[in-house]
Formats: C-alpha cells, structure tokens, sequence
C-alpha cells in the first residue's frame, strides 16, 4: 500500500504553511492568486489556503475587529512568468515598487542578477517577488 505525503518522515526542516491575517480572507487570497497566477484552494476550517505549489500553502484567516499587522512574504518566482505578474499588478491597478519601501512607483529592481518588485495587498502588507534568491552571508 502506497504512503501519502503526510505519512513520510522528513530529514530537514520545511515550511509546510503559515497564516495570513486578512479583514476579507477571500478578497486576499484571490488578489495574491490572481497576481501570482495560482488558484485559491478549498476552505480548510477558518483558513481560506494559496498553495504555492512547493509543498507550501497561505492560510489566509480573518481577523475581524484588530487591526492587520502587516507582514512582509516574498516569492520567488520563475523568470519567464515574472512580466505576466507585473502585467497582472498593472491591470488591476496596483503598484508596484523597486523597493521595500515604496519609495520608486513603477519600476523593478536587478538584484543579484535577477529582477524583483514590491506591492502591498488589500491589508497592507508587503508582498515581494523576485526572480533570484538573495545572496546571503
């Protein structure tokens, strides 16, 4: 009989998942999809889930009634599909930065060789994507 996934044992650490604080779960697990070209998943309990098709998914949960902390999530992304995201961004009028701290509207960054934006999602936080990892010590 075959073993499914959640029965194997690991040798490293993962990320399996991590929850998204959003006012509206639907309206921000749709908008991040939609800009990354993937498909929100079913409702798993509270948790409206992106999965990011390495094993990992976006829990996106609401919270109603605190303010949203924004985070900050990266993505790499491959580059062949990195203009199609930033066509997506651009059609539903989102902008779009070369930095953290949204200080060049319209623009990418060449870090480390590969190409990167920044843009804020309906609660506020700070969503990357980048086409290279970033070069670590």
């Amino acid at each position: 009989m075959p073993q499914h996934a959640v029965d194997l044992p690991t040798s490293t650490v993962h990320l399996d998942h991590t929850a998204v604080y959003a006012t509206d779960r639907r309206l921000s697990a749709q908008f991040l999809a939609t800009v990354l070209g993937l498909e929100v998943g079913a409702p798993f309990g509270p948790f409206l889930p992106v999965d990011l098709g390495n094993g990992v998914t976006l829990d996106f949960y609401e919270q109603r009634g605190e303010p949203i902390q924004p985070q900050h999530y990266a993505f790499l992304v491959p580059e062949d599909r990195f203009d199609a995201m930033i066509a997506r961004l651009e059609a539903v009028g989102v902008t779009y930065y070369a930095d953290p701290h949204h200080t060049e509207p319209g623009r990418v960054n060449r870090l480390f060789g590969g190409r990167g934006a920044y843009f804020g999602d309906p609660d506020g936080h700070n969503m990357e994507i980048m086409t290279r990892p970033y070069v670590r010590p």
